[in-house]
């Protein structure tokens, strides 16, 4: 984990997101908490943890309120699918990105509680 390039991500996502703050983990590692508010104007929380970050993806939990599951958009330990792990670019990608993504997944689950439909394209995985 690169805790630096973490640190650094963490002060850039302050100038596009209102409450984004990092966390120290019991193992000496860093998570992120981010309050995001929907279209709609509901508000969540989400929890971003990186293991072996930038190589691989952060994982992000909606902790607050509690998402309903079945929306096929989540994996079973309950982080939010925002997107394919294969497209997962540690050199394009960082902490805005992620929660720019995890914003758009809040407006779709939002529908998807409405509808019933997730909105968009969807790849298999």
């Amino acid at each position: 984990m690169d805790i630096q390039r973490i640190r650094y991500e963490v002060t850039q996502a302050q100038n596009k997101f209102v409450l984004v703050e990092a966390h120290p983990t019991i193992d000496g590692n860093v998570f992120v908490k981010a309050a995001l508010q929907t279209s709609m104007g509901n508000a969540f929380f989400a929890e971003i943890r990186f293991s072996n970050y930038p190589s691989q993806m952060p994982s992000v939990y909606i902790t607050k309120p509690e998402v309903l599951k079945g929306t096929g958009h989540q994996y079973d330990a309950g982080n939010i699918c925002y997107l394919h792990p294969n497209m997962w670019n540690p050199g394009r990608h960082d902490l805005t990105f992620v929660l720019m993504r995890t914003s758009k997944w809040l407006n779709k689950y939002e529908v998807w509680r409405v509808k019933h439909v997730w909105p968009g394209a969807e790849v298999k995985h």
